[in-house]
C-alpha cells in the first residue's frame, strides 16, 4: 500500500464536494478498490469514505419497485425479508457473491460503480431494467454500463440508490469460478412489464443484453427456446478459464436453466 488521504463524508453533499475538490475515489465496501490499490492498479491520492452516510443505506418498497441504497451490503440484501418477498432473485444473487467477508463488507453501489466484467450485480441491473439514482440524476440501466470498469458516473457523482422494477418472473444462474466465485458466465433472465430481458455477465468486457435470447424467449418463454439460440462468440472473453466459443455455449445453457428456475 502507499500513502493516501482519507476523508470521511457525513452527507452525500460532503462526499460530492470532496470528490470534486480532490479528484479522488469514493470508498464503499473496499472489496475491489483496496485490492486494486494493493496491486498498484489504482493509485488515488484521496479516498472519500461513504460508510458514515446513513441516507445511502436501506431497503424499501416504492410502488412497483424495490429501492436499495447504494451502501447496502450484499449480506443485508441476501437476508432482507422485503427483498425475498418483492424480488427474491436479488436475495439469491446477493447470497452467491464471493465469501462471507465479501458479502458483509461489499456493497451494491460499490459493485455496480466498479463494474467488474464478471460481477453479478450488473447483470441484475440490466436484466431488470433498473434505474441508478445519483445525487444529480437518474440513469437507466441500458445507459449506465459503458465498458470494462467504465460507467456513466461522473467523477464527482455519488450513487445514492438503485430502483429495481418488480418482475413477473426472474432468475439468475451463473457458472462460478471456484476460487473467486465471480461469474465465468452468468445469465439473468426476467419477464418484465416491458417484455423479456436477458443480461449476461462474465462473458465479455462488460455486462450486456442478449437480443437473440430476448427475441427467442419473447416468443416462447421456455428452456428449449433458450437452448436453441446460437450465441455469437465474437467479442467474448478468452482466457485460461475458457474460450469465446465455450462462453457462447454457456450463455445459452445457463439461460435455459434460468428460464426453468424462473418457473
Amino acid at each position: 500500500m502507499y500513502a493516501f488521504e482519507l476523508t470521511r463524508a457525513k452527507t452525500v453533499a460532503d462526499a460530492a464536494a470532496a470528490l470534486a475538490k480532490s479528484g479522488g475515489k469514493a470508498l464503499a465496501g473496499g472489496q475491489s478498490l483496496v485490492g486494486a490499490m494493493k496491486l498498484r492498479l489504482a493509485q488515488p491520492g484521496t479516498l472519500v469514505d461513504l460508510s458514515g452516510i446513513a441516507e445511502l443505506k436501506g431497503i424499501r418498497k416504492d410502488g412497483d419497485a424495490l429501492v436499495i441504497g447504494a451502501m447496502t451490503r450484499h449480506a443485508e440484501v441476501a437476508a432482507s425479508s422485503d427483498v425475498k418477498s418483492a424480488v427474491p432473485v436479488l436475495a439469491a444473487l446477493a447470497q452467491g457473491i464471493g465469501d462471507r467477508q465479501v458479502r458483509n463488507m461489499g456493497t451494491l453501489g460499490g459493485s455496480i460503480a466498479h463494474n467488474d466484467p464478471a460481477a453479478d450485480w450488473p447483470a441484475a441491473v440490466l436484466g431488470l431494467g433498473a434505474t441508478v439514482i445519483t445525487n444529480k440524476r437518474k440513469i437507466a440501466a441500458d445507459d449506465f454500463f459503458k465498458g470494462m470498469y467504465e460507467t456513466a458516473l461522473a467523477a464527482d457523482e455519488v450513487m445514492t440508490a438503485v430502483s429495481f422494477p418488480v418482475p413477473k418472473k426472474a432468475a439468475y444462474i451463473k457458472f462460478p469460478n471456484p476460487a473467486s466465485r465471480f461469474a465465468l458466465v452468468g445469465v439473468f433472465v426476467a419477464q418484465t412489464a416491458n417484455g423479456v430481458r436477458v443480461a449476461v455477465t462474465g462473458a465479455a468486457p462488460s455486462a450486456f443484453r442478449s437480443k437473440p435470447l430476448e427475441d427467442a424467449l419473447g416468443k416462447s418463454f421456455t428452456a428449449d427456446a433458450a437452448k436453441a439460440v446460437k450465441v455469437d462468440s465474437k467479442g467474448l472473453n478468452a482466457d485460461l478459464h475458457g474460450s469465446p466459443e465455450y462462453r457462447a455455449h454457456l450463455i445459452a445453457v445457463l439461460a435455459s436453466r434460468a428460464v426453468t428456475a424462473a418457473g
